[in-house]
């Protein structure tokens, strides 16, 4: 279970939010949506560790997550709105790097963990291909399966409907009901209101349920 406890944010003096509080149960899905410039993205960062914040608590599963950038923990899982995929690597290389340097598994724990998740997502015919040989939703499906091989205790998406058309949206969707289904906690922010209706859970407005 995911609990933020009095998050406050504030940049150039200025407050982003301030007294944010919620609570994720595990298996949920919480939607962040809202105009752009309102601190959705903020909040996501802080959520992953990539962006300090000023005050509050975040607790995941019991365990209370450092407010700043020097986190080490992986228990937070992005898949941002570009991919970020490294264009050198293969899709199962691409998959396979955390696991074997961050996590110093061994060769057939990851490669078997790769093989499992890229068959779940439907791209094993895709596991020797590169980044630029996908198709956009494709790539938000191999950043997804990257996320998921560290095995974290929530996954959140930066705008993961973003560019992509109806029917890679749509693949999107299901992977994520897919995951809601195996129990993953996930928090997804997104402008796509279309989208955001199709998930089930709760639903966070930015710009009217935030106090700044």
């Amino acid at each position: 279970m995911l609990t933020i406890k009095n998050l406050k944010k504030t940049y150039n003096q200025k407050t982003i939010f301030k007294n944010l509080n919620l609570t994720v149960p595990n298996g949920g899905i919480l939607t962040v949506v809202g105009p752009s410039g309102i601190g959705k993205t903020t909040f996501l960062n802080i959520l992953a560790g990539l962006t300090s914040a000023d005050a509050g608590k975040i607790i995941l599963d019991g365990k209370q997550l450092e407010l700043d950038p020097r986190r080490k923990s992986t228990d937070v899982g992005v898949i941002f709105q570009d991919f970020n995929l490294f264009l050198q690597y293969t899709v199962t290389e691409n998959v396979t790097l955390a696991p074997k340097v961050v996590k110093k598994e061994r060769p057939s724990q990851y490669q078997k963990q790769s093989d499992q998740l890229l068959a779940e997502l439907d791209l094993s015919d895709k596991k020797d291909s590169y980044p630029f040989q996908l198709s956009g939703g494709q790539k938000q499906r191999v950043s997804i399966a990257r996320a998921l091989a560290m095995n974290p205790g929530i996954l959140a998406y930066d705008e993961p409907t973003s560019g992509l058309d109806k029917k890679a949206t749509e693949r999107v969707t299901e992977v994520i009901q897919k995951l809601q289904q195996r129990g993953v906690t996930q928090i997804v922010v997104t402008h796509d209101l279309p989208f955001a209706k199709s998930l089930t859970g709760e639903v966070l407005d930015f710009g009217k349920d935030v106090e700044r």
